[in-house]
């Protein structure tokens, strides 16, 4: 077997996935048959799986791991809009237009216009579809802008909805909608999903990775998938789970060590993982996720990203990606990774300035995180500062201890203002950070003069979030892209639009094949707000499953 894969990448645990294998079907003992394969169970494999099993197909499902992937780990936020129950319920008058309009300013050519619409009508669907399976989306009134909820709070605005320069092309709505539960509802969300694929009647296959597609050989149509699964109840099985919980537990402190721990899970699935040689009549279903945890794939297709800190699961290693690519398929636009650098709360970190190396403004510190960190990733080689002044520091030291955050809001932004650079003049504080001392106190007086002289803001931030920097002394915090600055992949592989199918270089579907998710280019391959990959996953893998069924 030739694998697509070089060892360089398998040092971080990452599995070969060879060339597929050109067979007669009807020469092959197949170790299991169905009508659709779904490789990866997280939210857009679920969604595949039910939807395919609601048309009456025969499906199994795969998961490397135990399922749910980067889904479960997160935040559990569902993007979605045009008058949703949750919105009506706080007098939101939201509709599918104006959630068009906004989406359209931040998906660009991610997707076509017609796809785009038929997302955002399909929207209030997708939410009453989850409350059908058991989740729950009731919220109090949304709060003032967060990078994430407390708990009680399910609905709030998720991206950059009321900032100037977009809400005045789109009437702003809060579409973050949080799956209610307590801590990050991600997991909540997907074990409604994983009962409903049970209850469905999917078959699902855990510790089972897909290592080659298998293509007819007159045809070369996708048939099916060789999967390589650990024996359940064995040892290695047993071993295998605990080293990955173990490596999800220590990963945000230790990655290094948790690199280790993959690699040796990695290590008992090539030694002990049997063959299985799965048939699908009907399609395959590639929803791995995308590839921020392959770092050799980072370096190779998104090297401004290198520094910063994987965010999601060891799944989201690109096998769903390589594995349509060694059949043919396109992928593209794996240079977009969204890079989250969020500065709100503390409330008043955003009414500081954010300066590059040459002491200058860059982003209007009131937009979405991930907008602030793409901005400083692509344009400034992943350096930046927030500068705050005295006032501003001790209202955010208060807020952080005071003020009800989550551990993982106030917890880094107290210790990024203890260990802050410092000094009575903002030219000092430049060459304490070794920039343009002369610029920073350029940048600080012209912000200063802005405000007092009731001037609009040269970026578009808003009045509420702008305070006079003339408090001495003045604080440096380190927001550049090597300080935790979590990190996910957009890009995938290429697919038809009205159905999933996987496209090859020339436009083509590959028959037999279909992507979902992270896995394929959708509505978040451009850029990303909260939610919008989990409802991208939804709806693309209820795409995908349900045309993947109906196929003879």
């Amino acid at each position: 077997m030739s694998s697509t894969t070089g060892t360089a990448t398998l040092r971080d645990g990452t599995l070969p996935i060879d060339a597929p294998l050109a067979v007669d079907p009807a020469t092959v003992r197949w170790a299991l048959e169905c009508d659709v394969l779904v490789i990866g169970f997280g939210a857009a494999g679920a969604s595949a799986a039910i939807a395919a099993r609601k048309a009456g197909a025969r499906v199994i499902v795969a998961d490397r791991f135990d399922g749910g992937g980067a889904s479960a780990k997160s935040g559990g936020i569902v993007y979605a809009g045009g008058g949703t129950q949750q919105q009506k319920a706080h007098g939101y008058d939201d509709t599918p237009e104006e959630m068009f309009k906004y989406l359209r300013l931040e998906t660009g050519d991610a997707v076509s216009e017609p796809t785009l619409r038929q997302f955002c009508e399909d929207s209030r669907g997708l939410i009453e579809w989850l409350e059908s399976i058991g989740a729950d989306f009731t919220s109090t009134a949304p709060p003032p802008k967060t990078s994430y909820p407390k708990d009680g709070i399910y609905l709030y605005y998720s991206g950059n909805e009321s900032v100037a320069e977009y809400a005045e092309q789109a009437r702003p709505a809060p579409r973050g909608h949080r799956t209610r539960g307590t801590w990050l509802s991600g997991k909540t969300m997907f074990e409604f999903l994983r009962a409903e694929t049970t209850r469905q009647g999917a078959q699902v296959l855990t510790q089972t990775s897909a290592r080659r597609l298998i293509t007819d050989a007159k045809t070369g149509a996708v048939i099916g998938a060789e999967l390589w699964q650990l024996p359940p109840g064995s040892d290695a099985a047993r071993r295998h789970d605990k080293l990955i919980l173990k490596a999800e537990k220590v990963f945000n402190v230790f990655p290094k060590w948790a690199t280790r721990l993959r690699a040796e899970a990695r290590d008992l699935e090539l030694a002990h993982a049997i063959p299985l040689q799965v048939r699908a009549a009907r399609g395959v279903i590639l929803s791995t996720g995308g590839f921020i945890f392959n770092r050799e794939m980072v370096a190779r297709h998104a090297p401004k990203y290198t520094r910063t800190m994987s965010l999601g699961t060891a799944g989201c290693d690109g096998s769903g990606i390589r594995l349509g690519q060694s059949v043919g398929g396109h992928a593209d636009k794996l240079d977009h990774v969204s890079a989250w650098r969020f500065i709100n709360p503390p409330v008043d970190w955003p009414k500081g300035i954010a300066v590059n190396q040459k002491g200058e403004r860059f982003c209007n510190e009131q937009v979405y995180g991930a907008k602030l960190g793409v901005e400083m990733c692509e344009f400034h080689d992943g350096k930046a500062w927030l500068v705050l002044d005295r006032k501003l520091r001790w209202n955010a030291i208060r807020e952080a201890i005071f003020g009800g955050l989550w551990f993982f809001q106030s917890v880094p932004a107290l210790l990024m203002m203890l260990f802050a650079k410092r000094a009575r003049t903002p030219e000092a504080l430049g060459a304490k950070l070794g920039i343009d001392g002369a610029g920073l106190g350029r940048t600080v007086a012209d912000y200063n003069a802005a405000i007092a002289e009731k001037r609009e803001d040269p970026l578009r931030k808003s009045d509420a979030m702008r305070a006079p920097l003339d408090t001495p002394k003045f604080y440096a915090l380190d927001i550049g892209s090597h300080m935790a600055c979590p990190a996910i992949t957009l890009g995938g592989l290429r697919v038809d639009e009205g159905n999933g199918a996987v496209l090859n270089t020339q436009g083509q579907a590959i028959a037999g094949l279909y992507a979902a998710g992270r896995t394929a280019i959708g509505i978040a391959s451009n850029r990303y707000v909260s939610g919008l990959s989990l409802a991208d996953c939804l709806w693309s893998g209820r795409r995908a499953g349900s045309h993947a069924a109906g196929q003879n």
